[in-house]
């Protein structure tokens, strides 16, 4: 696929590489502004399972052997 656009860009090898830069940054770009703000709901990230629950069930009071935590 990289090489098929490679191929169909105008030219020489420096203008081909600007434009790649150019084609990736607005890559990102549409990613970060529009992709994934939209996707982010979705996502599980607020689904945390670590609350402390483990700590009540093994009676440990948050020390570390060898120091303080």
């Amino acid at each position: 696929m990289y090489g098929w656009i490679w191929r169909h860009l105008p030219g020489n090898v420096y203008v081909r590489a600007l434009i790649s830069m150019v084609l990736v940054v607005g890559v990102v770009f549409l990613l970060f502004q529009y992709v994934f703000p939209w996707a982010e709901p979705m996502l599980p990230f607020n689904d945390v399972t670590v609350d402390g629950a483990a700590d009540h069930i093994t009676g440990l009071t948050g020390t570390v052997p060898g120091g303080t935590a």
